[in-house]
């Protein structure tokens, strides 16, 4: 792989299973490969090598940043319910909590957690037992005051925000009736299928798409890589507020039934401009 990236060329970053250790890896490889000193080839890297504070949490930051800004746009409520329970679910649960949303359910591969008589979830509680029993299956089993759903009754429970924040292709046609929620944040890549995205537009939800919700992730990213080139180190309060000024700067101007339709649409013409511009004959 080594021939096609580069820190002016292709430029990787986290994703699923990977950490700031295998970024580590990946950066020594291409280094030794090359025979020099690169370290804007990857992002995500250990703060030891070059990494950026706040990359860990980034892509649950843009997508609080989004959800703050929607919520004050159309006044939603703060029931929330969060599918995955890897990185960017667990930071975005802890945001959430901590300012002041209603933690009704959050899920990982073996079914989902809600409280017995649906009230909000103990989110320390729930971390310990996840850390000590590892899957949500055996945590259930450890305590009462805590009920397993499948992950598919996850996406109909009576909450105000519906957070996929696991795998692609998780709201179909078949489960998009059942979906209660105002809003779903795409934190995960692609969890909504095409036939689901009509089906959920005529139901009347905002889905804000994973192209605006979950880019947190590359926008620190890229001030990782700025940070490398300019051999420069931004305290987690420029990243912080630059993350946002960027996040919230990709809402403006996002009108029509669809946001996904709305984002691709500014998204393209962008592009359009630049292609054109290259190429004008004046």
């Amino acid at each position: 792989m080594a021939p096609f990236i580069g820190q002016d060329i292709d430029i990787p970053a986290p994703d699923m299973y990977t950490n700031g250790q295998i970024m580590a890896w990946m950066v020594d490889e291409y280094e030794t490969i090359k025979g020099k000193k690169e370290p804007g080839v990857i992002t995500g890297k250990p703060l030891a090598l070059g990494g950026s504070k706040g990359r860990d949490w980034a892509t649950a930051r843009g997508a609080f940043f989004v959800m703050e800004a929607m919520i004050a746009k159309h006044g939603f409520g703060k029931r929330i319910a969060i599918q995955g329970f890897g990185n960017a679910g667990v930071h975005l649960a802890r945001l959430c909590v901590t300012h002041g949303y209603h933690l009704k359910a959050v899920s990982d591969s073996s079914g989902a957690l809600v409280g017995q008589d649906g009230e909000d979830l103990d989110l320390t509680m729930v971390e310990q037992l996840k850390h000590e029993f590892k899957s949500f299956a055996a945590v259930a089993k450890q305590t009462r005051s805590l009920k397993l759903i499948s992950n598919s009754e996850l996406f109909g429970l009576d909450v105000d925000i519906l957070v996929p924040a696991a795998l692609e292709k998780q709201i179909t046609a078949a489960n998009a009736s059942t979906i209660k929620a105002q809003m779903i944040v795409e934190v995960a890549n692609g969890p909504t299928t095409h036939d689901a995205d009509l089906l959920l537009e005529k139901q009347g939800v905002l889905v804000v798409p994973d192209i605006i919700a979950n880019a947190g992730g590359v926008i620190v990213s890229y001030l990782e890589w700025v940070q490398n080139r300019q051999g420069l180190a931004m305290t987690a309060e420029e990243v912080d507020t630059r993350l946002k000024q960027t996040i919230t700067a990709s809402l403006e101007g996002l009108e029509g039934p669809s946001m996904r339709v709305a984002a691709l649409r500014k998204a393209i013409s962008r592009i359009a401009e630049a292609i054109c511009l290259r190429h004008a004959s004046g």
